[in-house]
């Protein structure tokens, strides 16, 4: 493909591989039925989008914090990309979870104009990492969850979640594949390396617990065929996980359990950070466009 000038190469949008997710791209969800499945609550169903999507965008907002600070320009790219893929799932469900609860809210509102008792992710996705070792476990044991639970979301009553879920596998496959690498190797690196990748799975550990933790609206919708049990992904995060550390020759902690959550809109400090730095512009700016 030739273009008459630089300008033109840059603002060509057909190579869709040079742009990140929203630039350039079809609609992923172009032809999927919008409707809400019969039976289903539409305040259920964007409490659940919600919940997930919420995961996804503060998740993504930390690994960025990470570009310029990896060990190496490769890793650098991988975790920006890693984060790009986590926004665009926030982008899709933050965008059902308004449709849903029908108040005329659209992704932006929800992302940038509720307070942090608002937010329903996981308290994991919100805690800062204070080295690459923390940051990696921490991607291991979102990314073994998560990758689980989109599998499961992908046979979805509600038709949005289920393309939802069918394009997220293909896109945390590689986010496991990669924390399991870095995993492994620093694990059995070493002996600082060992040492420093035990202290962060360590540290992560305890919260994990929250996801399996039943909360009421994941309950409901699981029996309407539209959400995933909680607890039924646990099987499986074990068996992955259990099987890394061996590799990585780490010591897998105990099973921890939780009660209330960041699902209940319990979180902590480092939220209030998270929110001022990503909301700042929309909040400074209302209705802007840019």
């Amino acid at each position: 493909m030739s273009f008459d000038d630089a300008y033109q190469a840059l603002t060509d949008h057909d190579d869709d591989a040079r742009w990140a997710y929203g630039t350039g791209f079809a609609d992923p969800l172009a032809g999927v039925p919008t409707a809400l499945p019969d039976g289903v609550d539409g305040a259920d169903l964007a409490a659940y989008c919600l919940m997930l999507g919420d995961d996804a965008l503060i998740l993504s907002h930390r690994l960025q914090q990470w570009v310029t600070r990896a060990p190496e320009l490769e890793d650098e790219m991988a975790i920006a990309n890693i984060g790009l893929d986590l926004l665009g799932q926030a982008r899709l469900l933050l965008t059902r979870a308004g449709e849903a609860e029908g108040a005329g809210r659209g992704e932006d509102d929800l992302a940038y104009l509720r307070d942090a008792p608002d937010f329903r992710h996981v308290r994991l996705v919100e805690r800062e990492d204070p080295d690459f070792g923390h940051l990696i476990a921490r991607l291991l044991v979102f990314s073994t969850w998560r990758l689980a639970l989109l599998d499961r979301l992908a046979t979805s009553r509600d038709p949005v979640l289920a393309a939802i879920g069918a394009k997220g596998v293909k896109e945390v496959t590689y986010h496991r594949e990669y924390a399991a690498g870095w995993t492994v190797r620093l694990g059995d690196g070493t002996d600082l390396s060992h040492r420093r990748m035990q202290d962060a799975i360590d540290a992560v550990w305890p919260l994990t617990g929250e996801f399996f933790a039943p909360h009421d609206v994941e309950l409901r919708l699981a029996t309407a065929g539209v959400a995933v049990e909680p607890a039924s992904l646990r099987s499986e995060f074990d068996a992955v996980l259990t099987e890394v550390l061996h590799v990585a020759t780490l010591d897998q902690p105990a099973p921890v359990t939780v009660g209330r959550t960041g699902r209940d809109g319990e979180h902590g400090d480092e939220l209030a950070a998270i929110l001022a730095e990503m909301q700042e512009l929309a909040r400074a700016t209302p209705g802007g466009v840019w």
